[in-house]
């Protein structure tokens, strides 16, 4: 691959990651990666620490880099917490959000369903975390938004990994039904949906996907 950058090498290693042609835990060789797409081994390994920022791969001291491998009880506690945190925090927010922060939130909403239809897997993952990061910015409570954005963070690689573009409407759609709750007023209301569409955010992760190749140069084909 000529004038392969940095950045080429996170994206391929993304998608096959996301589309499920790597399977969790699968070793990432840095010669092997190195050969296949026609670099250093410098580079490559600057797309590992890249993609390990991101939770993509787990990078592990005298072995390697792996592909992460969140498991369904990881999900399911994860989002376990959140529910407990963020069905308070939109209760309390119904009724004290003015006319500029929910048209913020729709705009949000918006861009979020653009995201979808366009099939961007990563970036509708962002948009749906960063919802729930922005009812917790708008509570202005601090702690808050900083221990749910670090929830957010490792629900992120789960839903990125495991969530399907059925789900992911779902899960916008009820987004669009929560705003509508809160701007009416309706804490109890906004309460029980955020619980419900936590609860399903966990039904619709598929875990259970076909065996990717061995191959890890067909994997990024």
């Amino acid at each position: 691959m000529a004038h392969t950058s940095t950045r080429d090498i996170v994206d391929a290693l993304t998608r096959a990651i996301v589309e499920h042609r790597l399977l969790p835990g699968t070793k990432l060789p840095e010669l092997r990666l190195a050969a296949h797409f026609g670099v250093s081994r410098t580079l490559v390994r600057q797309a590992l620490h890249q993609l390990a920022q991101n939770r993509l791969v787990r990078l592990e001291p005298a072995r390697g880099a792996f592909v992460a491998a969140p498991s369904a009880d990881e999900a399911r506690q994860l989002l376990a917490v959140r529910r407990t945190l963020e069905v308070d925090l939109v209760r309390g927010l119904a009724g004290h959000l003015g006319a500029a922060e929910l048209h913020t939130l729709r705009q949000h909403l918006r861009t979020e369903q653009a995201a979808i239809a366009r099939h961007d897997v990563t970036g509708r993952n962002q948009l749906l975390g960063d919802f729930h990061l922005r009812l917790a910015e708008l509570s202005g409570n601090r702690v808050l938004a900083e221990i749910l954005g670090e929830l957010l963070s490792r629900s992120a690689l789960i839903t990125l990994m495991y969530q399907n573009d059925p789900a992911a409407r779902h899960s916008s759609d009820e987004h669009v039904a929560i705003v509508d709750a809160l701007a009416a007023g309706d804490g109890e209301r906004a309460a029980r949906l955020m619980a419900e569409h936590l609860e399903h955010v966990v039904a619709g992760l598929s875990f259970d996907h076909p065996r990717p190749s061995a191959d890890l140069a067909l994997a990024l084909t």
